[in-house]
């Protein structure tokens, strides 16, 4: 541990680890990670499929019913209702009797151009003229542009971020990706929408980590846990208030000014929020640091030494040289890496694709969006306590498989049973944002200190595959209805038996050395001196 972590961690102590001022920037900060969560999830609400079917000439009237007793003789029917692009050719020898009689059509199938809509919701669906299922791949192209531009903005925002700070980041971060995406409302076709839905990702997308390290940093040792798990139930929050707006307002264009709006307010966190503390110091900008301590000092109503400020300066420079190839000089580390990066990579399929195919369930799309998401904050809350008392591990491997078995079980419950499926159904999201929660922890854990930060890198832009990859399962039913869900069921489980090949790394002492991470488990160097 070097000096600036020894002496920071021992102010932020005497300050108290969560005082009023801390309570009150920790608000702040999640007030932004919820807005930029829903400004994340806001395709799916926006890009919408919708049920609708063909209208049909002399029979459907200015306000027509969705399924009036005559449709059946109009238009052929599926197991999912009415078919949505094709209907019965009119038969121009008999007259229309209301179109009541069978007559009144032949068996001849014709496209259609106009359409009957089951509500009055409005997506970009019918703003675009995207019906039919030749289309439905724009939709789904959607939420994949929105992720390739988080891969990206990443990045880039890290690279910004750590030139100019965190807080740079967060705010214009979220400022900049609010002003797209309220440009995106008045894009005058598709191709415009993409290509603001992609800038509207890449400068959101460094949002949500610059946030997270402002708000733990700033807390005491013994409280970055819990604001770590709070910080990410505030995500959660945002997806339910992504689909709240999405079910008042019943429209994609109400929706964005809803979720995007409020961003444009937080221009104002320039002048209220710090810069992290460990930023600031990491740069030389010691007054800065020293300001924003004795800040926290005034209004918790504590005192810090000047003496203890002045050891922040005392900063350890002894970094180290290693290099992101120096990985490859080990075939034990080149394997952990792979294996590490399918399981990121089925973690985001797993986790988003869960999530978005949550509006395809039998029930309300909005209702079991929110439940699906508010899922997620048990499923944090538990792995506080699972991965201390099962081990890295086994709870990582164990969720996987809860998740696999979740979704295989789904597949045979009863279309008509949507309590049931919709239960089952959490129950596989709680196993994928546990998964995806151990993979965070045990990923830091397997590589040294001078290479974690960059594995962790590498790890994580892998895993935007899965999330590129998740808005496109909708198209697989096209193929057959069940293979999204046995799509994930496969993933879990292939993910669950290769977890297992992990060293385990709960109470270890973490490597320092390519030599120390090649021997997690095997030596008692990897073991706390209290406990050897």
């Amino acid at each position: 541990m070097t000096t600036l972590d020894t002496s920071l961690d021992s102010i932020l102590v005497q300050l108290g680890d969560f005082g009023k001022y801390q309570s009150f920037m920790f608000g702040l900060v999640c007030l932004g990670v919820i807005l930029h969560s829903g400004v994340h999830v806001a395709f799916v609400f926006t890009a919408m499929d919708l049920e609708y079917r063909c209208a049909i000439p002399g029979c459907d009237t200015i306000k027509p019913q969705f399924e009036p007793p005559w449709i059946k003789n109009a238009i052929p029917y599926t197991e999912d209702g009415p078919s949505k692009c094709t209907r019965y050719v009119a038969n121009n020898a008999t007259s229309f009797n209301n179109c009541s009689k069978d007559s009144d059509f032949v068996t001849l199938v014709e496209r259609c151009d106009s359409f009957v809509y089951k509500t009055e919701e409005y997506s970009i669906l019918q703003e675009y003229d995207l019906q039919c299922d030749d289309n439905l791949w724009k939709l789904a192209l959607v939420g994949t542009i929105n992720n390739v531009g988080q891969f990206f903005g990443l990045f880039i925002s890290g690279v910004i971020s750590d030139r100019f700070g965190r807080k740079v980041v967060f705010i214009m971060g979220l400022v900049v990706c609010g002003i797209c995406g309220l440009i995106r409302t008045v894009a005058p076709t598709y191709i415009w929408f993409l290509v603001l839905e992609f800038l509207d990702a890449i400068f959101g997308a460094g949002s949500y980590v610059c946030g997270f390290i402002i708000g733990v940093e700033l807390v005491g040792p013994k409280r970055r846990v819990l604001t770590g798990t709070l910080i990410s139930s505030c995500y959660a929050v945002g997806e339910v208030f992504a689909a709240g707006a999405g079910w008042i307002s019943q429209a994609w264009k109400p929706t964005i000014y809803i979720l995007y709006g409020p961003t444009l307010l937080l221009i104002v966190y320039f002048w209220i929020i710090p810069e992290s503390i460990r930023w600031n110091l990491s740069k030389g900008k010691f007054e800065e640091a020293k300001e924003t301590l004795r800040q926290a000092a005034k209004v918790n109503g504590k005192t810090i030494s000047e003496d203890a400020l002045e050891k922040l300066t005392m900063v350890d420079q002894n970094e180290s040289k290693n290099s992101f190839f120096e990985i490859f000089k080990s075939t034990t580390l080149v394997l952990r890496l792979i294996n590490c990066c399918f399981c990121w990579i089925t973690c985001a399929f797993l986790f988003y694709g869960l999530t978005l195919n949550s509006v395809s369930l039998a029930g309300n799309s909005y209702l079991d969006f929110i439940f699906t998401s508010l899922v997620e904050i048990p499923a944090y809350f538990a792995c506080i306590y699972v991965v201390d008392k099962l081990g890295r591990k086994w709870s990582l491997s164990g969720s996987f498989f809860l998740t696999g078995v979740a979704c295989l079980v789904f597949l045979f419950i009863p279309k008509d049973s949507h309590t049931g499926s919709l239960v089952v159904y959490l129950v596989g999201k709680f196993g994928a944002t546990m998964a995806f929660t151990v993979t965070y922890v045990i990923t830091s854990e397997l590589f040294p200190t001078p290479l974690r930060h960059s594995m962790m890198g590498a790890c994580s832009t892998f895993g935007r595959i899965g999330s590129m990859v998740a808005p496109q399962t909708p198209l697989l039913e096209q193929i057959w209805n069940p293979l999204p869900i046995l799509m994930f069921t496969t993933m879990s489980v292939i993910a669950g038996l290769l977890t297992l090949l992990f060293p385990e790394t709960l109470n270890i002492t973490l490597p320092d050395t390519i030599e120390e991470a090649v021997n997690i488990g095997r030596s008692k160097r990897n073991v706390p001196k209290e406990q050897q």
